[in-house]
């Protein structure tokens, strides 16, 4: 049964458990960190109390010489710098390949090829430009994954000019990088953190699911957890958020918010304030979340009925201005009753 009501909502904050705690299957341990622009913080037990910290950042550093934009080094940014003849790495193959997937999924609402125009509005990796209709469409002549391809793992565009921007869908990936090594080293019970997306498996010290709590929009809203709208419980699942309530500018009374739709290359002007979505890895989470709020509500609705192998929690404006919830039958099913 879908349900809506009149709750606030949406960002995500793992609720972790901290210190370092004893159990019948060995220590938990917490390590924490800064990366990608943002915060890390990683929940697990071992049995040998093993700190883990050098190997996972040395993983994320890894990760950002593929897929950061804001590292010049780095495989995307020499790929955007139009240098000839940068070969992918596993990383990037994988991101790509994972967008080009969610890109045909929603319709182009999802697309990596919007780096341009995400930087002219000044959301990006370069300043922000003097936009107006005539920047916008000479702009979007770059724009559109069906126009970008892997050959042999180099990057074949359709124009010069073409670039990537990463960044909705890399982090939710370096969440899935740090667990999948977790599942090598044969670690059960763990909660993988970047900036708010996340990855759990197993169980938390006190032998539950993982309780993740998802934020209420609140305009300029920076500190993750002060005020929450809901907690989902979730095991062997990720969980990621994208909203607009963080990231925006205003200018001559117009708010100008981060996410921009490919289709026109204006920051969207609808209703939804947030999308949450559960799904088996936090790639496409993070992926689907950006999709949704490219789409805004109806349409991410209409898409999640037909598609049920994703759980969303959706937080948006109705005609009256109200706030009002909508989320998924599966989602109902993790909901937790207790805030």
């Amino acid at each position: 049964m879908h349900r809506v009501t009149l709750w606030a909502g949406a960002l995500v904050l793992a609720l972790l458990v901290s210190g370092c705690t004893t159990g019948n299957r060995g220590a938990w341990l917490k390590i924490s960190g800064y990366t990608q622009g943002t915060t890390y913080n990683i929940t697990y037990q071992d049995p040998d109390s093993t700190d883990y910290q050098e190997q996972l950042e040395k993983l994320l550093g890894e990760f950002d010489q593929s897929l950061s934009t804001y590292l010049p080094s780095s495989i995307v940014s020499r790929m955007n710098q139009g240098i000839p003849d940068v070969v992918a790495d596993e990383y990037f193959r994988i991101c790509f390949l994972a967008a080009e997937e969610v890109y045909a999924a929603t319709g182009g609402a999802f697309d990596i090829t919007v780096a341009p125009v995400v930087n002219a509005w000044g959301f990006g990796f370069t300043e922000r430009s003097r936009v107006d209709s005539a920047l916008i469409d000479s702009l979007l002549q770059f724009v559109g994954m069906n126009k970008v391809s892997l050959r042999e793992n180099k990057l074949v565009r359709e124009r010069e000019g073409m670039m990537l921007d990463m960044n909705a869908i890399a982090q939710g990936y370096a969440v899935d990088v740090l667990a999948e090594f977790f599942d090598a080293e044969n670690i059960e019970n763990y909660l993988v953190e970047i900036g708010g997306e996340v990855r759990c498996s197993g169980k938390n010290r006190f032998g539950l699911d993982w309780r993740i709590g998802i934020d209420k929009p609140i305009d300029g809203l920076q500190l993750p957890g002060v005020q929450m709208q809901a907690i989902v419980q979730i095991s062997g699942r990720s969980l990621a958020t994208s909203g607009n309530y963080r990231r925006f500018y205003e200018e001559d009374g117009i708010k100008y918010s981060h996410t921009i739709d490919p289709s026109t290359g204006y920051p969207v002007q609808h209703g939804l304030l947030s999308a949450t979505v559960v799904a088996s890895d936090c790639m496409r989470a993070d992926a689907y979340a950006t999709a949704f709020m490219v789409m805004g509500y109806e349409k991410a609705r209409r898409f999640l009925e037909k598609h049920t192998y994703l759980d969303a929690y959706l937080i948006f404006n109705d005609e009256m201005g109200e706030y009002r919830v909508w989320y998924t039958a599966g989602m109902e099913k993790i909901l937790s009753e207790e805030l």
